[in-house]
């Protein structure tokens, strides 16, 4: 695309900059606003796959790195942090970054094909990377407490409970949104940069 060049210039810079605070306020409202009960629905993927498809990979991922401070700070990880505090903050930095990274990259690698395939291919590998990393932190540093939680919820099953109970209803709605708002808002992005 020719936004995204090899060097950042100021006009990367200001892009950079408002997608980093569109990231904060987003992810702030999401510990705050939830329209179903005990479902958190993040909108923040949306502005980290813009960022790695117009900026590129690197882009991508300092703005998962700045989602994943934000749920640090704002609360986001809270019942995981008695666990295992370094299993916590290695699990919310690892999967906000690599969602923003491989976003970028699948961008990247599909944009000859068609800027509209590959910001899709994008919107999907984002919240796909981020929830299987979070499993993945759940399996590595939380699985007897997620077992636990799982019995209490009427799981026998600790992986049904990990995937239903803690990610499942949270990655199909922000699957859902990722598919549906980057293509237009790159659309929208797109009609700007000609006028």
């Amino acid at each position: 695309m020719e936004t995204r060049k090899k060097t950042f210039g100021a006009r990367q810079i200001a892009l950079t900059a408002m997608l980093t605070a569109i990231v904060a306020v987003l992810q702030l409202l999401g510990n705050y606003v939830q329209p179903v009960p005990g479902v958190s629905i993040s909108l923040v993927l949306v502005p980290i796959v813009l960022g790695a498809a117009l900026l590129g990979p690197l882009a991508g991922a300092w703005l998962g790195f700045v989602f994943s401070v934000m749920v640090l700070v704002t609360g986001g990880a809270t019942a995981f942090f008695p666990i295992s505090a370094v299993g916590t903050v290695l699990t919310v930095l690892v999967k906000g970054c690599c969602a923003g990274l491989c976003a970028g990259l699948v961008f990247r690698a599909l944009e000859k094909v068609n800027e509209y395939f590959a910001i899709i291919c994008a919107a999907v590998t984002a919240p796909v990377v981020n929830t299987g990393l979070f499993l993945v932190g759940c399996k590595l540093f939380f699985w007897p407490t997620i077992t636990e939680w799982g019995k209490g919820a009427g799981f026998e099953n600790p992986v049904a409970y990990a995937f239903l109970g803690l990610a499942g209803v949270n990655f199909l709605i922000e699957l859902g949104i990722n598919v549906v708002l980057a293509p237009v808002i790159l659309r929208l992005l797109k009609i700007g940069r000609k006028q």
